[in-house]
């Protein structure tokens, strides 16, 4: 792992595979480090002849962090620095892969900065612009009851406490292939590596400029749209949604995914699918 330079920021960034090899950028969702990306999943893409890279948002693992509850930046400043990171690599143009906010951020910047990007993977996402929301599902029950009476947090300095707190929380999303052993194991890495773990929840509390609207008729690289039938946070017909607005865009609909990085079950149906664009 190694920290890039971007903007006013340091971005930790972490790779797979062989530095020749096309890139494949991997872009997680809200107040989530690099490490929900699985190293097994990284290391799946890589052995398909890609260069994988994998990165933290400002705000959480090793990036650059802001103390928590303080935030001293726009809403849209994810988006900015995933191009910065891409530019100060130098690797573009690259296949973009993210998942839910993640999924967001590629559709923004596939539309807003298309020299930049030879394909999109979008997991666990909706039309960020481009689509009639209103014709969509909302959130499971189980998932408004949540955003209406969330959890309380942690005390972050205690270990224990914040992987019980992560696990319950991917729980929640995940389809039936959640794998709990598998999510306790990355939740403590996500401890360990965290400059400020309480940190990450600044994405929350993102207000104002969210930059410049986003079309996904707009899209022009080839798109695969990839969405769970277990998605308690954007119900399947939001990824239908998706696929159907991009141009040409494919839909690999996953039985028993929910809102979350595809499990390792999943794999041999998910990473052949990525390395096919």
């Amino acid at each position: 792992m190694r920290l890039v330079g971007v903007g006013q920021v340091d971005l930790c960034v972490d790779e797979f595979g062989d530095p020749g090899d096309p890139p494949v950028v991997l872009v997680y969702g809200a107040a989530g480090s690099m490490d929900w990306w699985d190293v097994g999943f990284c290391e799946a893409i890589a052995a398909g002849g890609r260069r994988v890279i994998r990165y933290d948002h400002r705000d959480t693992g090793r990036s650059t962090t802001w103390p928590a509850g303080a935030p001293a930046y726009d809403g849209g400043a994810l988006e900015r620095d995933c191009i910065g990171l891409v530019e100060a690599l130098g690797v573009g143009p690259v296949h973009l892969v993210g998942l839910s906010m993640g999924n967001g951020i590629a559709q923004a910047v596939a539309d807003h900065r298309p020299e930049l990007v030879s394909a999109v993977t979008l997991i666990a996402g909706s039309p960020a612009g481009g689509a009639d929301h209103d014709a969509l599902p909302g959130p499971s029950p189980e998932v408004a009851a949540l955003f209406a009476d969330p959890p309380p947090d942690p005390d972050w300095t205690d270990r224990d406490a914040v992987v019980a707190w992560y696990t319950d929380a991917e729980r929640a999303y995940s389809g039936r292939l959640f794998d709990e052993e598998r999510t306790r194991t990355i939740a403590g890495e996500v401890f360990d590596r965290s400059l400020d773990p309480a940190a990450a929840g600044n994405h929350w509390l993102l207000v104002g400029d969210e930059g410049e609207p986003i079309d996904v008729r707009r899209i022009a690289a080839p798109t695969l749209v990839v969405h769970g039938t277990e998605d308690p946070m954007f119900p399947l017909p939001h990824g239908e949604a998706l696929a159907a607005a991009i141009p040409g865009a494919r839909l690999l609909v996953v039985d028993g995914m929910g809102h979350q990085v595809p499990p390792e079950p999943t794999w041999s149906q998910v990473v052949p699918a990525i390395l096919s664009l």
